[in-house]
């Protein structure tokens, strides 16, 4: 009897727990969220205030230490000529990764939404995604040598009669020269490789979403196959480019293990930060050189939102 009476208070005090989350369903979900907002606010938001902040902070170049007072020294260090060229050489590759992402991930998104079986689907969407499983570290590592001087695409050049083609891209002979693992080409590659997936799904989703009754409508119109793709299919797939487009130019943007492994003298912004945080010591000013890709990326995505592009993510 006791026992039942001790817990009637427990009973009592749950019930009107259950009661005010019933009557108050944004007070449950904000208890759901609280733990992952929590940690988006504190770690997250935290941390890249804490990157802004010391951006304008300075390094007192005789002492090494950092003064904690406020000066555009870093952001003004970023205009000169060698820190412009990084930015430059670094949105130029992200850009040029992205354009080709395009042009080769719609030819296959669009047979995987239109053409193929289900069962070739689930064979397509093993084949884009199976690369995604591996190692990325070790994946960069494999195009090293596969774009090697001793590695099977000079081999095969050789072997083909088209080595003067190499010699030509790279301006120097491949055998006994530089090859591929060294040079910006070879980083283009590599980088198209490893973010071509991430191009591919959301083409696959946008185009999924095109009704075949705009595709028939079209045709009974006398519209040709070419207007079609034209006028129709590929206006309703665009926010899917972009929506790709966003993952492959920044993910590009940031990266610096593809440049560090495969890339030549030429810095990317990655390791410029790397440099200047871990080299120099420089932590203000590698604080301002990450917040060039945040400015980049902020005004991307704002452009992105005006074609639709968060509807097809």
């Amino acid at each position: 009897m006791a026992s039942s009476t001790t817990s009637l208070p427990n009973r009592s005090f749950l019930s009107r727990v259950s009661t005010a989350l019933y009557k108050r369903p944004w007070l449950l979900t904000l208890l759901l969220f609280l733990l992952p907002l929590g940690y988006m606010v504190v770690v997250y938001l935290g941390s890249l205030a804490a990157l802004m902040v010391n951006s304008f902070y300075q390094l007192v170049d005789f002492s090494g230490k950092i003064v904690r007072e406020f000066s555009l020294k870093n952001y003004a260090a970023l205009l000169q000529p060698a820190n412009l060229s990084i930015i430059l050489r670094t949105v130029s590759m992200a850009a040029a990764v992205t354009v080709m992402c395009a042009l080769l991930a719609f030819p296959l998104a669009y047979y995987m939404a239109r053409y193929a079986s289900p069962r070739a689907k689930g064979w397509l969407y093993l084949a884009v995604l199976l690369p995604l499983w591996s190692s990325y570290i070790v994946r960069v590592y494999a195009w090293k040598l596969i774009l090697a001087r001793e590695g099977v695409v000079a081999w095969l050049a050789n072997q083909i009669g088209v080595q003067w083609l190499l010699d030509g891209v790279l301006a120097a002979p491949v055998i006994g020269g530089p090859s591929l693992s060294v040079s910006a080409l070879g980083m283009f590659i590599a980088f198209t490789y490893v973010w071509l997936p991430y191009m591919v799904l959301p083409i696959q989703a946008a185009l999924e979403k095109v009704p075949r009754s705009y595709l028939e409508a079209s045709s009974d119109l006398g519209a040709q196959p070419g207007e079609t793709f034209r006028n129709v299919i590929l206006p309703l797939s665009f926010p899917g480019v972009v929506a790709g487009s966003i993952f492959t130019f920044s993910l590009t943007l940031g990266d610096f293990i593809v440049p560090q492994v495969l890339g030549n003298s030429a810095f990317f912004i990655g390791q410029a930060v790397l440099a200047y945080q871990g080299t120099a010591g420089n932590l203000p000013l590698a604080a301002a050189m990450t917040v060039v890709p945040m400015v980049i990326m902020v005004i991307y995505l704002l452009v992105a939102r005006k074609f639709g592009a968060f509807e097809a993510l």
